[in-house]
């Protein structure tokens, strides 16, 4: 068998004992990368394949891997990568888009609960001895809300279902969908930030989306309304957020991802009706598991000549 070389760019796991046994099948050596950015590149330009989570691959990066044929990433954005860069130099490039699809959407489920029922703010209450509904009120029937979600993938049906069954309507923005096949009414961006008291985030992070959210598009959405991002951090301008939070522009927000991770806890400090959690939406042992088998399993595939299941670039 060849003597390939795996290099896993980024470890955030508890181990790699999944990835370690799968690439043995094809005869690969896994190895996993520390030290600074300059000392991980240096041991890329000579692997067969990378793993890869969040270490940025830009342009350069990729001009120096001398043999690598498949770059797998464990999650599902690909945000990190230079995807033009790879493609010139032939190196397929992967991700997972179906591991944590429930994970997320229970994740999203909570944290739009959460801010609908007015948690953080009735245990603040108790906790300062204060009782009743005075400080609370108004809050919504379920059933008399919509629910607006930007991007209509996997994520987004999934939690679209789960909602819809506990009464809530459900549109969506999707500029990629002329329709949506589970009959989910498709509107534009301003239509749903007019109308939605819970707008969710689940678009990729691209050129377009990068600050989509900022002070301009925050004062389109309803004053009683709640932002809900477990996508990509970047999508939402922080420092408008919070201002906007601040002024009562919007109603509440929960965050699980930011543009800066971790982000920085005395810009959080004191900023009302802000739920916030550390970017943990896709977390659960069996999808952790689930992501590395696959991944792995997208570098064994390419390197011994079979198509990915899961190619972004060909």
């Amino acid at each position: 068998m060849p003597g390939f070389r795996v290099l896993v760019t980024d470890q955030v796991f508890p181990d790699v004992a999944v990835e370690r046994e799968l690439l043995a099948g094809i005869g690969a050596e896994l190895e996993v990368a520390s030290g600074s950015r300059e000392q991980v590149l240096g041991l890329a330009s000579g692997a067969d394949a990378l793993l890869n989570t969040y270490m940025p691959l830009d342009r350069d990066a990729i001009a120096r891997l001398k043999r690598c044929r498949v770059i797998a990433r464990y999650g599902i954005g690909v945000d990190n990568l230079d995807l033009d860069a790879a493609r010139e130099a032939a190196i397929v490039v992967t991700n997972v888009p179906d591991y944590c699809i429930e994970e997320v959407a229970a994740h999203t489920l909570a944290l739009t609960l959460a801010l609908v029922r007015k948690l953080p703010r009735a245990d603040t209450l108790v906790r300062a001895g204060g009782w009743g509904m005075g400080e609370l009120a108004p809050i919504a029937r379920l059933s008399e809300l919509t629910v607006g979600l930007l991007g209509y993938g996997r994520i987004a049906r999934r939690l679209a279902t789960t909602l819809r069954a506990m009464g809530v309507s459900v549109v969506a923005h999707d500029p990629l969908l002329e329709r949506a096949e589970d009959g989910t009414r498709l509107v534009d961006l301003d239509e749903l930030l007019a109308g939605a008291q819970v707008v969710s985030l689940h678009c990729p992070l691209t050129p377009e989306t990068r600050g989509l959210f900022d002070a301009e598009r925050l004062r389109r959405m309803r004053r009683d309304a709640v932002l809900v991002n477990t996508s990509r951090g970047p999508i939402v301008v922080l420092h408008d957020l919070l201002q906007a939070l601040r002024e009562g522009v919007i109603a509440g927000a929960a965050l699980d991802v930011f543009e800066r991770e971790p982000p920085d806890p005395a810009l959080l400090t004191g900023v009302p009706n802000l739920l916030v959690t550390p970017h943990m939406a896709f977390y659960s042992e069996a999808a952790v598991r689930e992501s590395q088998r696959k991944a792995a399993t997208q570098v064994a595939r390419v390197l011994t000549g079979q198509p990915p299941q899961y190619p972004v670039t060909g």
